[in-house]
């Protein structure tokens, strides 16, 4: 029946949607538009009936659409339009209210910069209620249509036989339920019908999945995860595949917060990325407004510590060097010279605290990390970003990568000029503990967290404490 319907869609039709599906597009996004406007409107029309006062009709349905745009680009930046996994419920109203707030902040502040209000004052607390209501209800409106398009839900639980039969039971709806290995039908009212697949361990989970068909895979071993990353779990997401870890009682305790709930039972989603698009989109735009914003003083700054360089040390005043970029592509970093022209005759070593390389009067340069300035070029052409861990060169990455469970994690971002393990640790912290703030900030990166490295940075530098 389903693949019916799919062969009604002309193929144009499906490029299409495909198409924009992949670039970030929702149809949430037209449905929260039609629900957040309506909702203006309705506001309006509670308080003062059919006839609008101060303004004429035109001023409201212009503010009314500026302000559904803001609403939707401010829930967009706090990802209530990231693709979800069918398995997990997503605690969505505590997301939806915050991004109703601050969404109701901009559009106050569009009376500074357009000379108007966009709805009577008042309205907006009206909004913030009425708003998160009514995204939350279009999450669960089309959470049910699509779990009712897509049909029955082919899990493979993957654990220790006690858990697995626990589990069974859980997603079967209690002890009395269908849902057994193999079978239809039962299951959990918010996944649906449930088809169960049983595996004890993780060796041979991409098989397993290919052979049944599996659109999901609970790993019920707490212990899972380092047997599946990163394969087969980039595989099994490239397929569309969703792998969702159990977390015990002493897992929560280490503050997670983003679990979800499948039919009674905590999970996290597990993902290649941790940094879901649309928080990639927002630190590089945040990015580009602070090079924006103080471009007149770096622009300052860098024109006079080259023309220092080029009086000590000679030319030429840019060094470039190959380091290791996001997803582990190869990029030119540069920055400004401070060793010999002939530093690296016998081949890459590693600077020491007082290497005899470098120029005589150039030093200072690296203890404050002012060599570090002309990387700034390297971030506006995308390849590095403000704040995110160090790129490496390959050469060292390679032995890091045997040497440090978890290194290539640090490729999800873009590297930094600076970064967390940078104003927590020292120049020479060991490499194991310098991967563990990357991967901290990596896991808890806000907009927030960026300021607080940049400033925290000029301490560093001023106090020269590296």
């Amino acid at each position: 029946m389903r693949q019916m319907e799919r062969s009604e869609v002309p193929p144009v039709v499906r490029l299409v949607v495909n198409g924009l599906w992949a670039r970030g597009f929702r149809f949430l996004f037209v449905l929260d538009a039609i629900g957040l406007y309506a909702s203006m409107v309705a506001i309006n029309l509670v308080r003062f009936g059919v006839t609008w006062p101060t303004y004429p009709l035109s001023h409201y349905v212009v503010g009314f659409a500026i302000a559904t745009v803001i609403h939707l680009f401010i829930g967009y930046l706090s990802g209530l339009y990231q693709r979800e996994p069918r398995l997990g419920r997503r605690p969505w109203l505590p997301t939806i209210v915050l991004a109703m707030v601050i969404g109701v902040g901009m559009d106050s502040v569009a009376f500074v910069v357009l000379d108007r209000y966009l709805m009577p004052r008042l309205n907006l607390l009206g909004l913030v209620v009425v708003g998160s209501l009514v995204l939350a209800g279009n999450r669960q409106w089309s959470r049910r249509l699509a779990l009712r398009h897509q049909g029955v839900v082919r899990v493979a639980l993957v654990g220790p036989a006690e858990a697995v039969d626990s589990a069974r039971e859980h997603l079967a709806g209690g002890p009395h339920g269908d849902g057994r290995g193999g079978g239809g039908g039962g299951g959990d009212g918010d996944v649906g019908a449930v088809v169960v697949v049983v595996a004890t361990e993780t060796s041979g989970l991409a098989a397993l999945v290919a052979k049944h068909e599996v659109s999901d895979v609970l790993l019920l071993d707490v212990h899972a995860f380092g047997q599946v990353f990163p394969e087969p779990l980039a595989s099994l997401e490239a397929l569309g595949v969703g792998v969702l870890q159990r977390v015990g009682a002493q897992e929560t305790l280490l503050g997670l917060q983003s679990v979800r709930e499948v039919a009674g039972m905590p999970f996290v989603r597990l993902r290649t990325h941790t940094m879901p698009s649309h928080k990639s989109r927002l630190k590089r735009g945040l990015d580009l407004v602070l090079l924006v914003a103080f471009s007149p003083m770096l622009v300052l700054v860098v024109g006079c510590v080259a023309v220092y360089a080029r009086m000590v040390a000679g030319g030429p005043v840019l060094y470039r060097q190959v380091r290791l970029g996001r997803d582990g592509v190869p990029f030119p970093l540069i920055k400004f010279r401070t060793m010999g022209t002939d530093a690296e005759r016998a081949g890459a070593v590693l600077a020491t605290a007082r290497d005899p390389r470098v120029v005589r009067g150039m030093a200072w340069m690296r203890s404050t990390r002012v060599d570090e300035l002309p990387q700034i070029w390297n971030v506006v052409r995308g390849e590095m970003s403000l704040v995110g861990p160090r790129p490496e060169r390959p050469e060292f990455a390679e032995k890091l990568a045997k040497l440090v469970p978890g290194y290539e994690r640090r490729y999800e971002l873009r590297p930094g000029i600076t970064g967390l393990a940078q104003v927590q640790g020292r120049y020479h912290t060991d490499a194991v503990y310098k991967v563990g703030h990357d991967l901290q900030y990596l896991v808890n990166w806000s907009p927030v967290l960026d300021l607080q490295i940049l400033l925290r940075t000029l301490w560093v530098v001023l106090a020269r404490r590296v």
